[in-house]
């Protein structure tokens, strides 16, 4: 990795350029995406079976939790039996499974980045877990259903969202 960055700026100063810009065009043009990119590529590529195996159970356990949901909502539509029980054990395995490795996922991603993504994420994550949660214990009748039903509405209310908006005006800034 060393060697393409000195060999670019060699290259550059040849052409007359300074140091800090031959640097500066080296940085942009070997990893226009930041040295972290480089970092996960490496992590992806000394690793691909684990991941792809891991995604692949993730999104699995994302789509059988989705047919549940689905089909138990069906079920329940027409009032023939497990329908409720498809429904909840569905909302469970998603809110509980598949939710929390998809946040893993993202999160990994976006290490290294801005203190504000990190946190946009695990409050989006969080507060939709909690609010799902919430919604199950709320149609079930069990108590405290509402409470974080409460809870998870002002995690995204007062978390999530102005981190999402806030950065969503740094981005339009940046585009100006």
């Amino acid at each position: 990795m060393l060697d393409h960055f000195c060999c670019f700026i060699e290259n550059e100063l040849n052409k007359g350029g300074s140091f800090a810009s031959s640097y500066i065009k080296a940085l942009k043009y070997i990893c226009p995406n930041e040295i972290n990119e480089i970092q996960k590529e490496t992590i992806y590529l000394l690793n691909p079976k684990k991941i792809i195996t891991m995604k692949m159970i993730m999104y699995l356990i994302g789509l059988l939790a989705s047919m549940s949901m689905t089909l138990g909502w069906l079920f329940k539509y027409l009032n023939w039996k497990g329908g409720g029980d498809m429904l909840t054990y569905g909302m469970i395995c998603f809110l509980l499974l598949f939710v929390p490795m998809l946040a893993f996922n993202r999160y990994k991603m976006t290490l290294g980045k801005a203190l504000s993504e990190n946190l946009e994420i695990i409050l989006g994550f969080s507060g939709a877990i909690v609010t799902g949660l919430g919604i199950i214990l709320r149609t079930s009748g069990m108590q405290y259903g509402s409470l974080l039903v409460i809870i998870g509405t002002l995690i995204i209310a007062f978390g999530f969202l102005p981190f999402l908006f806030f950065r969503m005006y740094r981005k339009s800034l940046e585009q100006i």
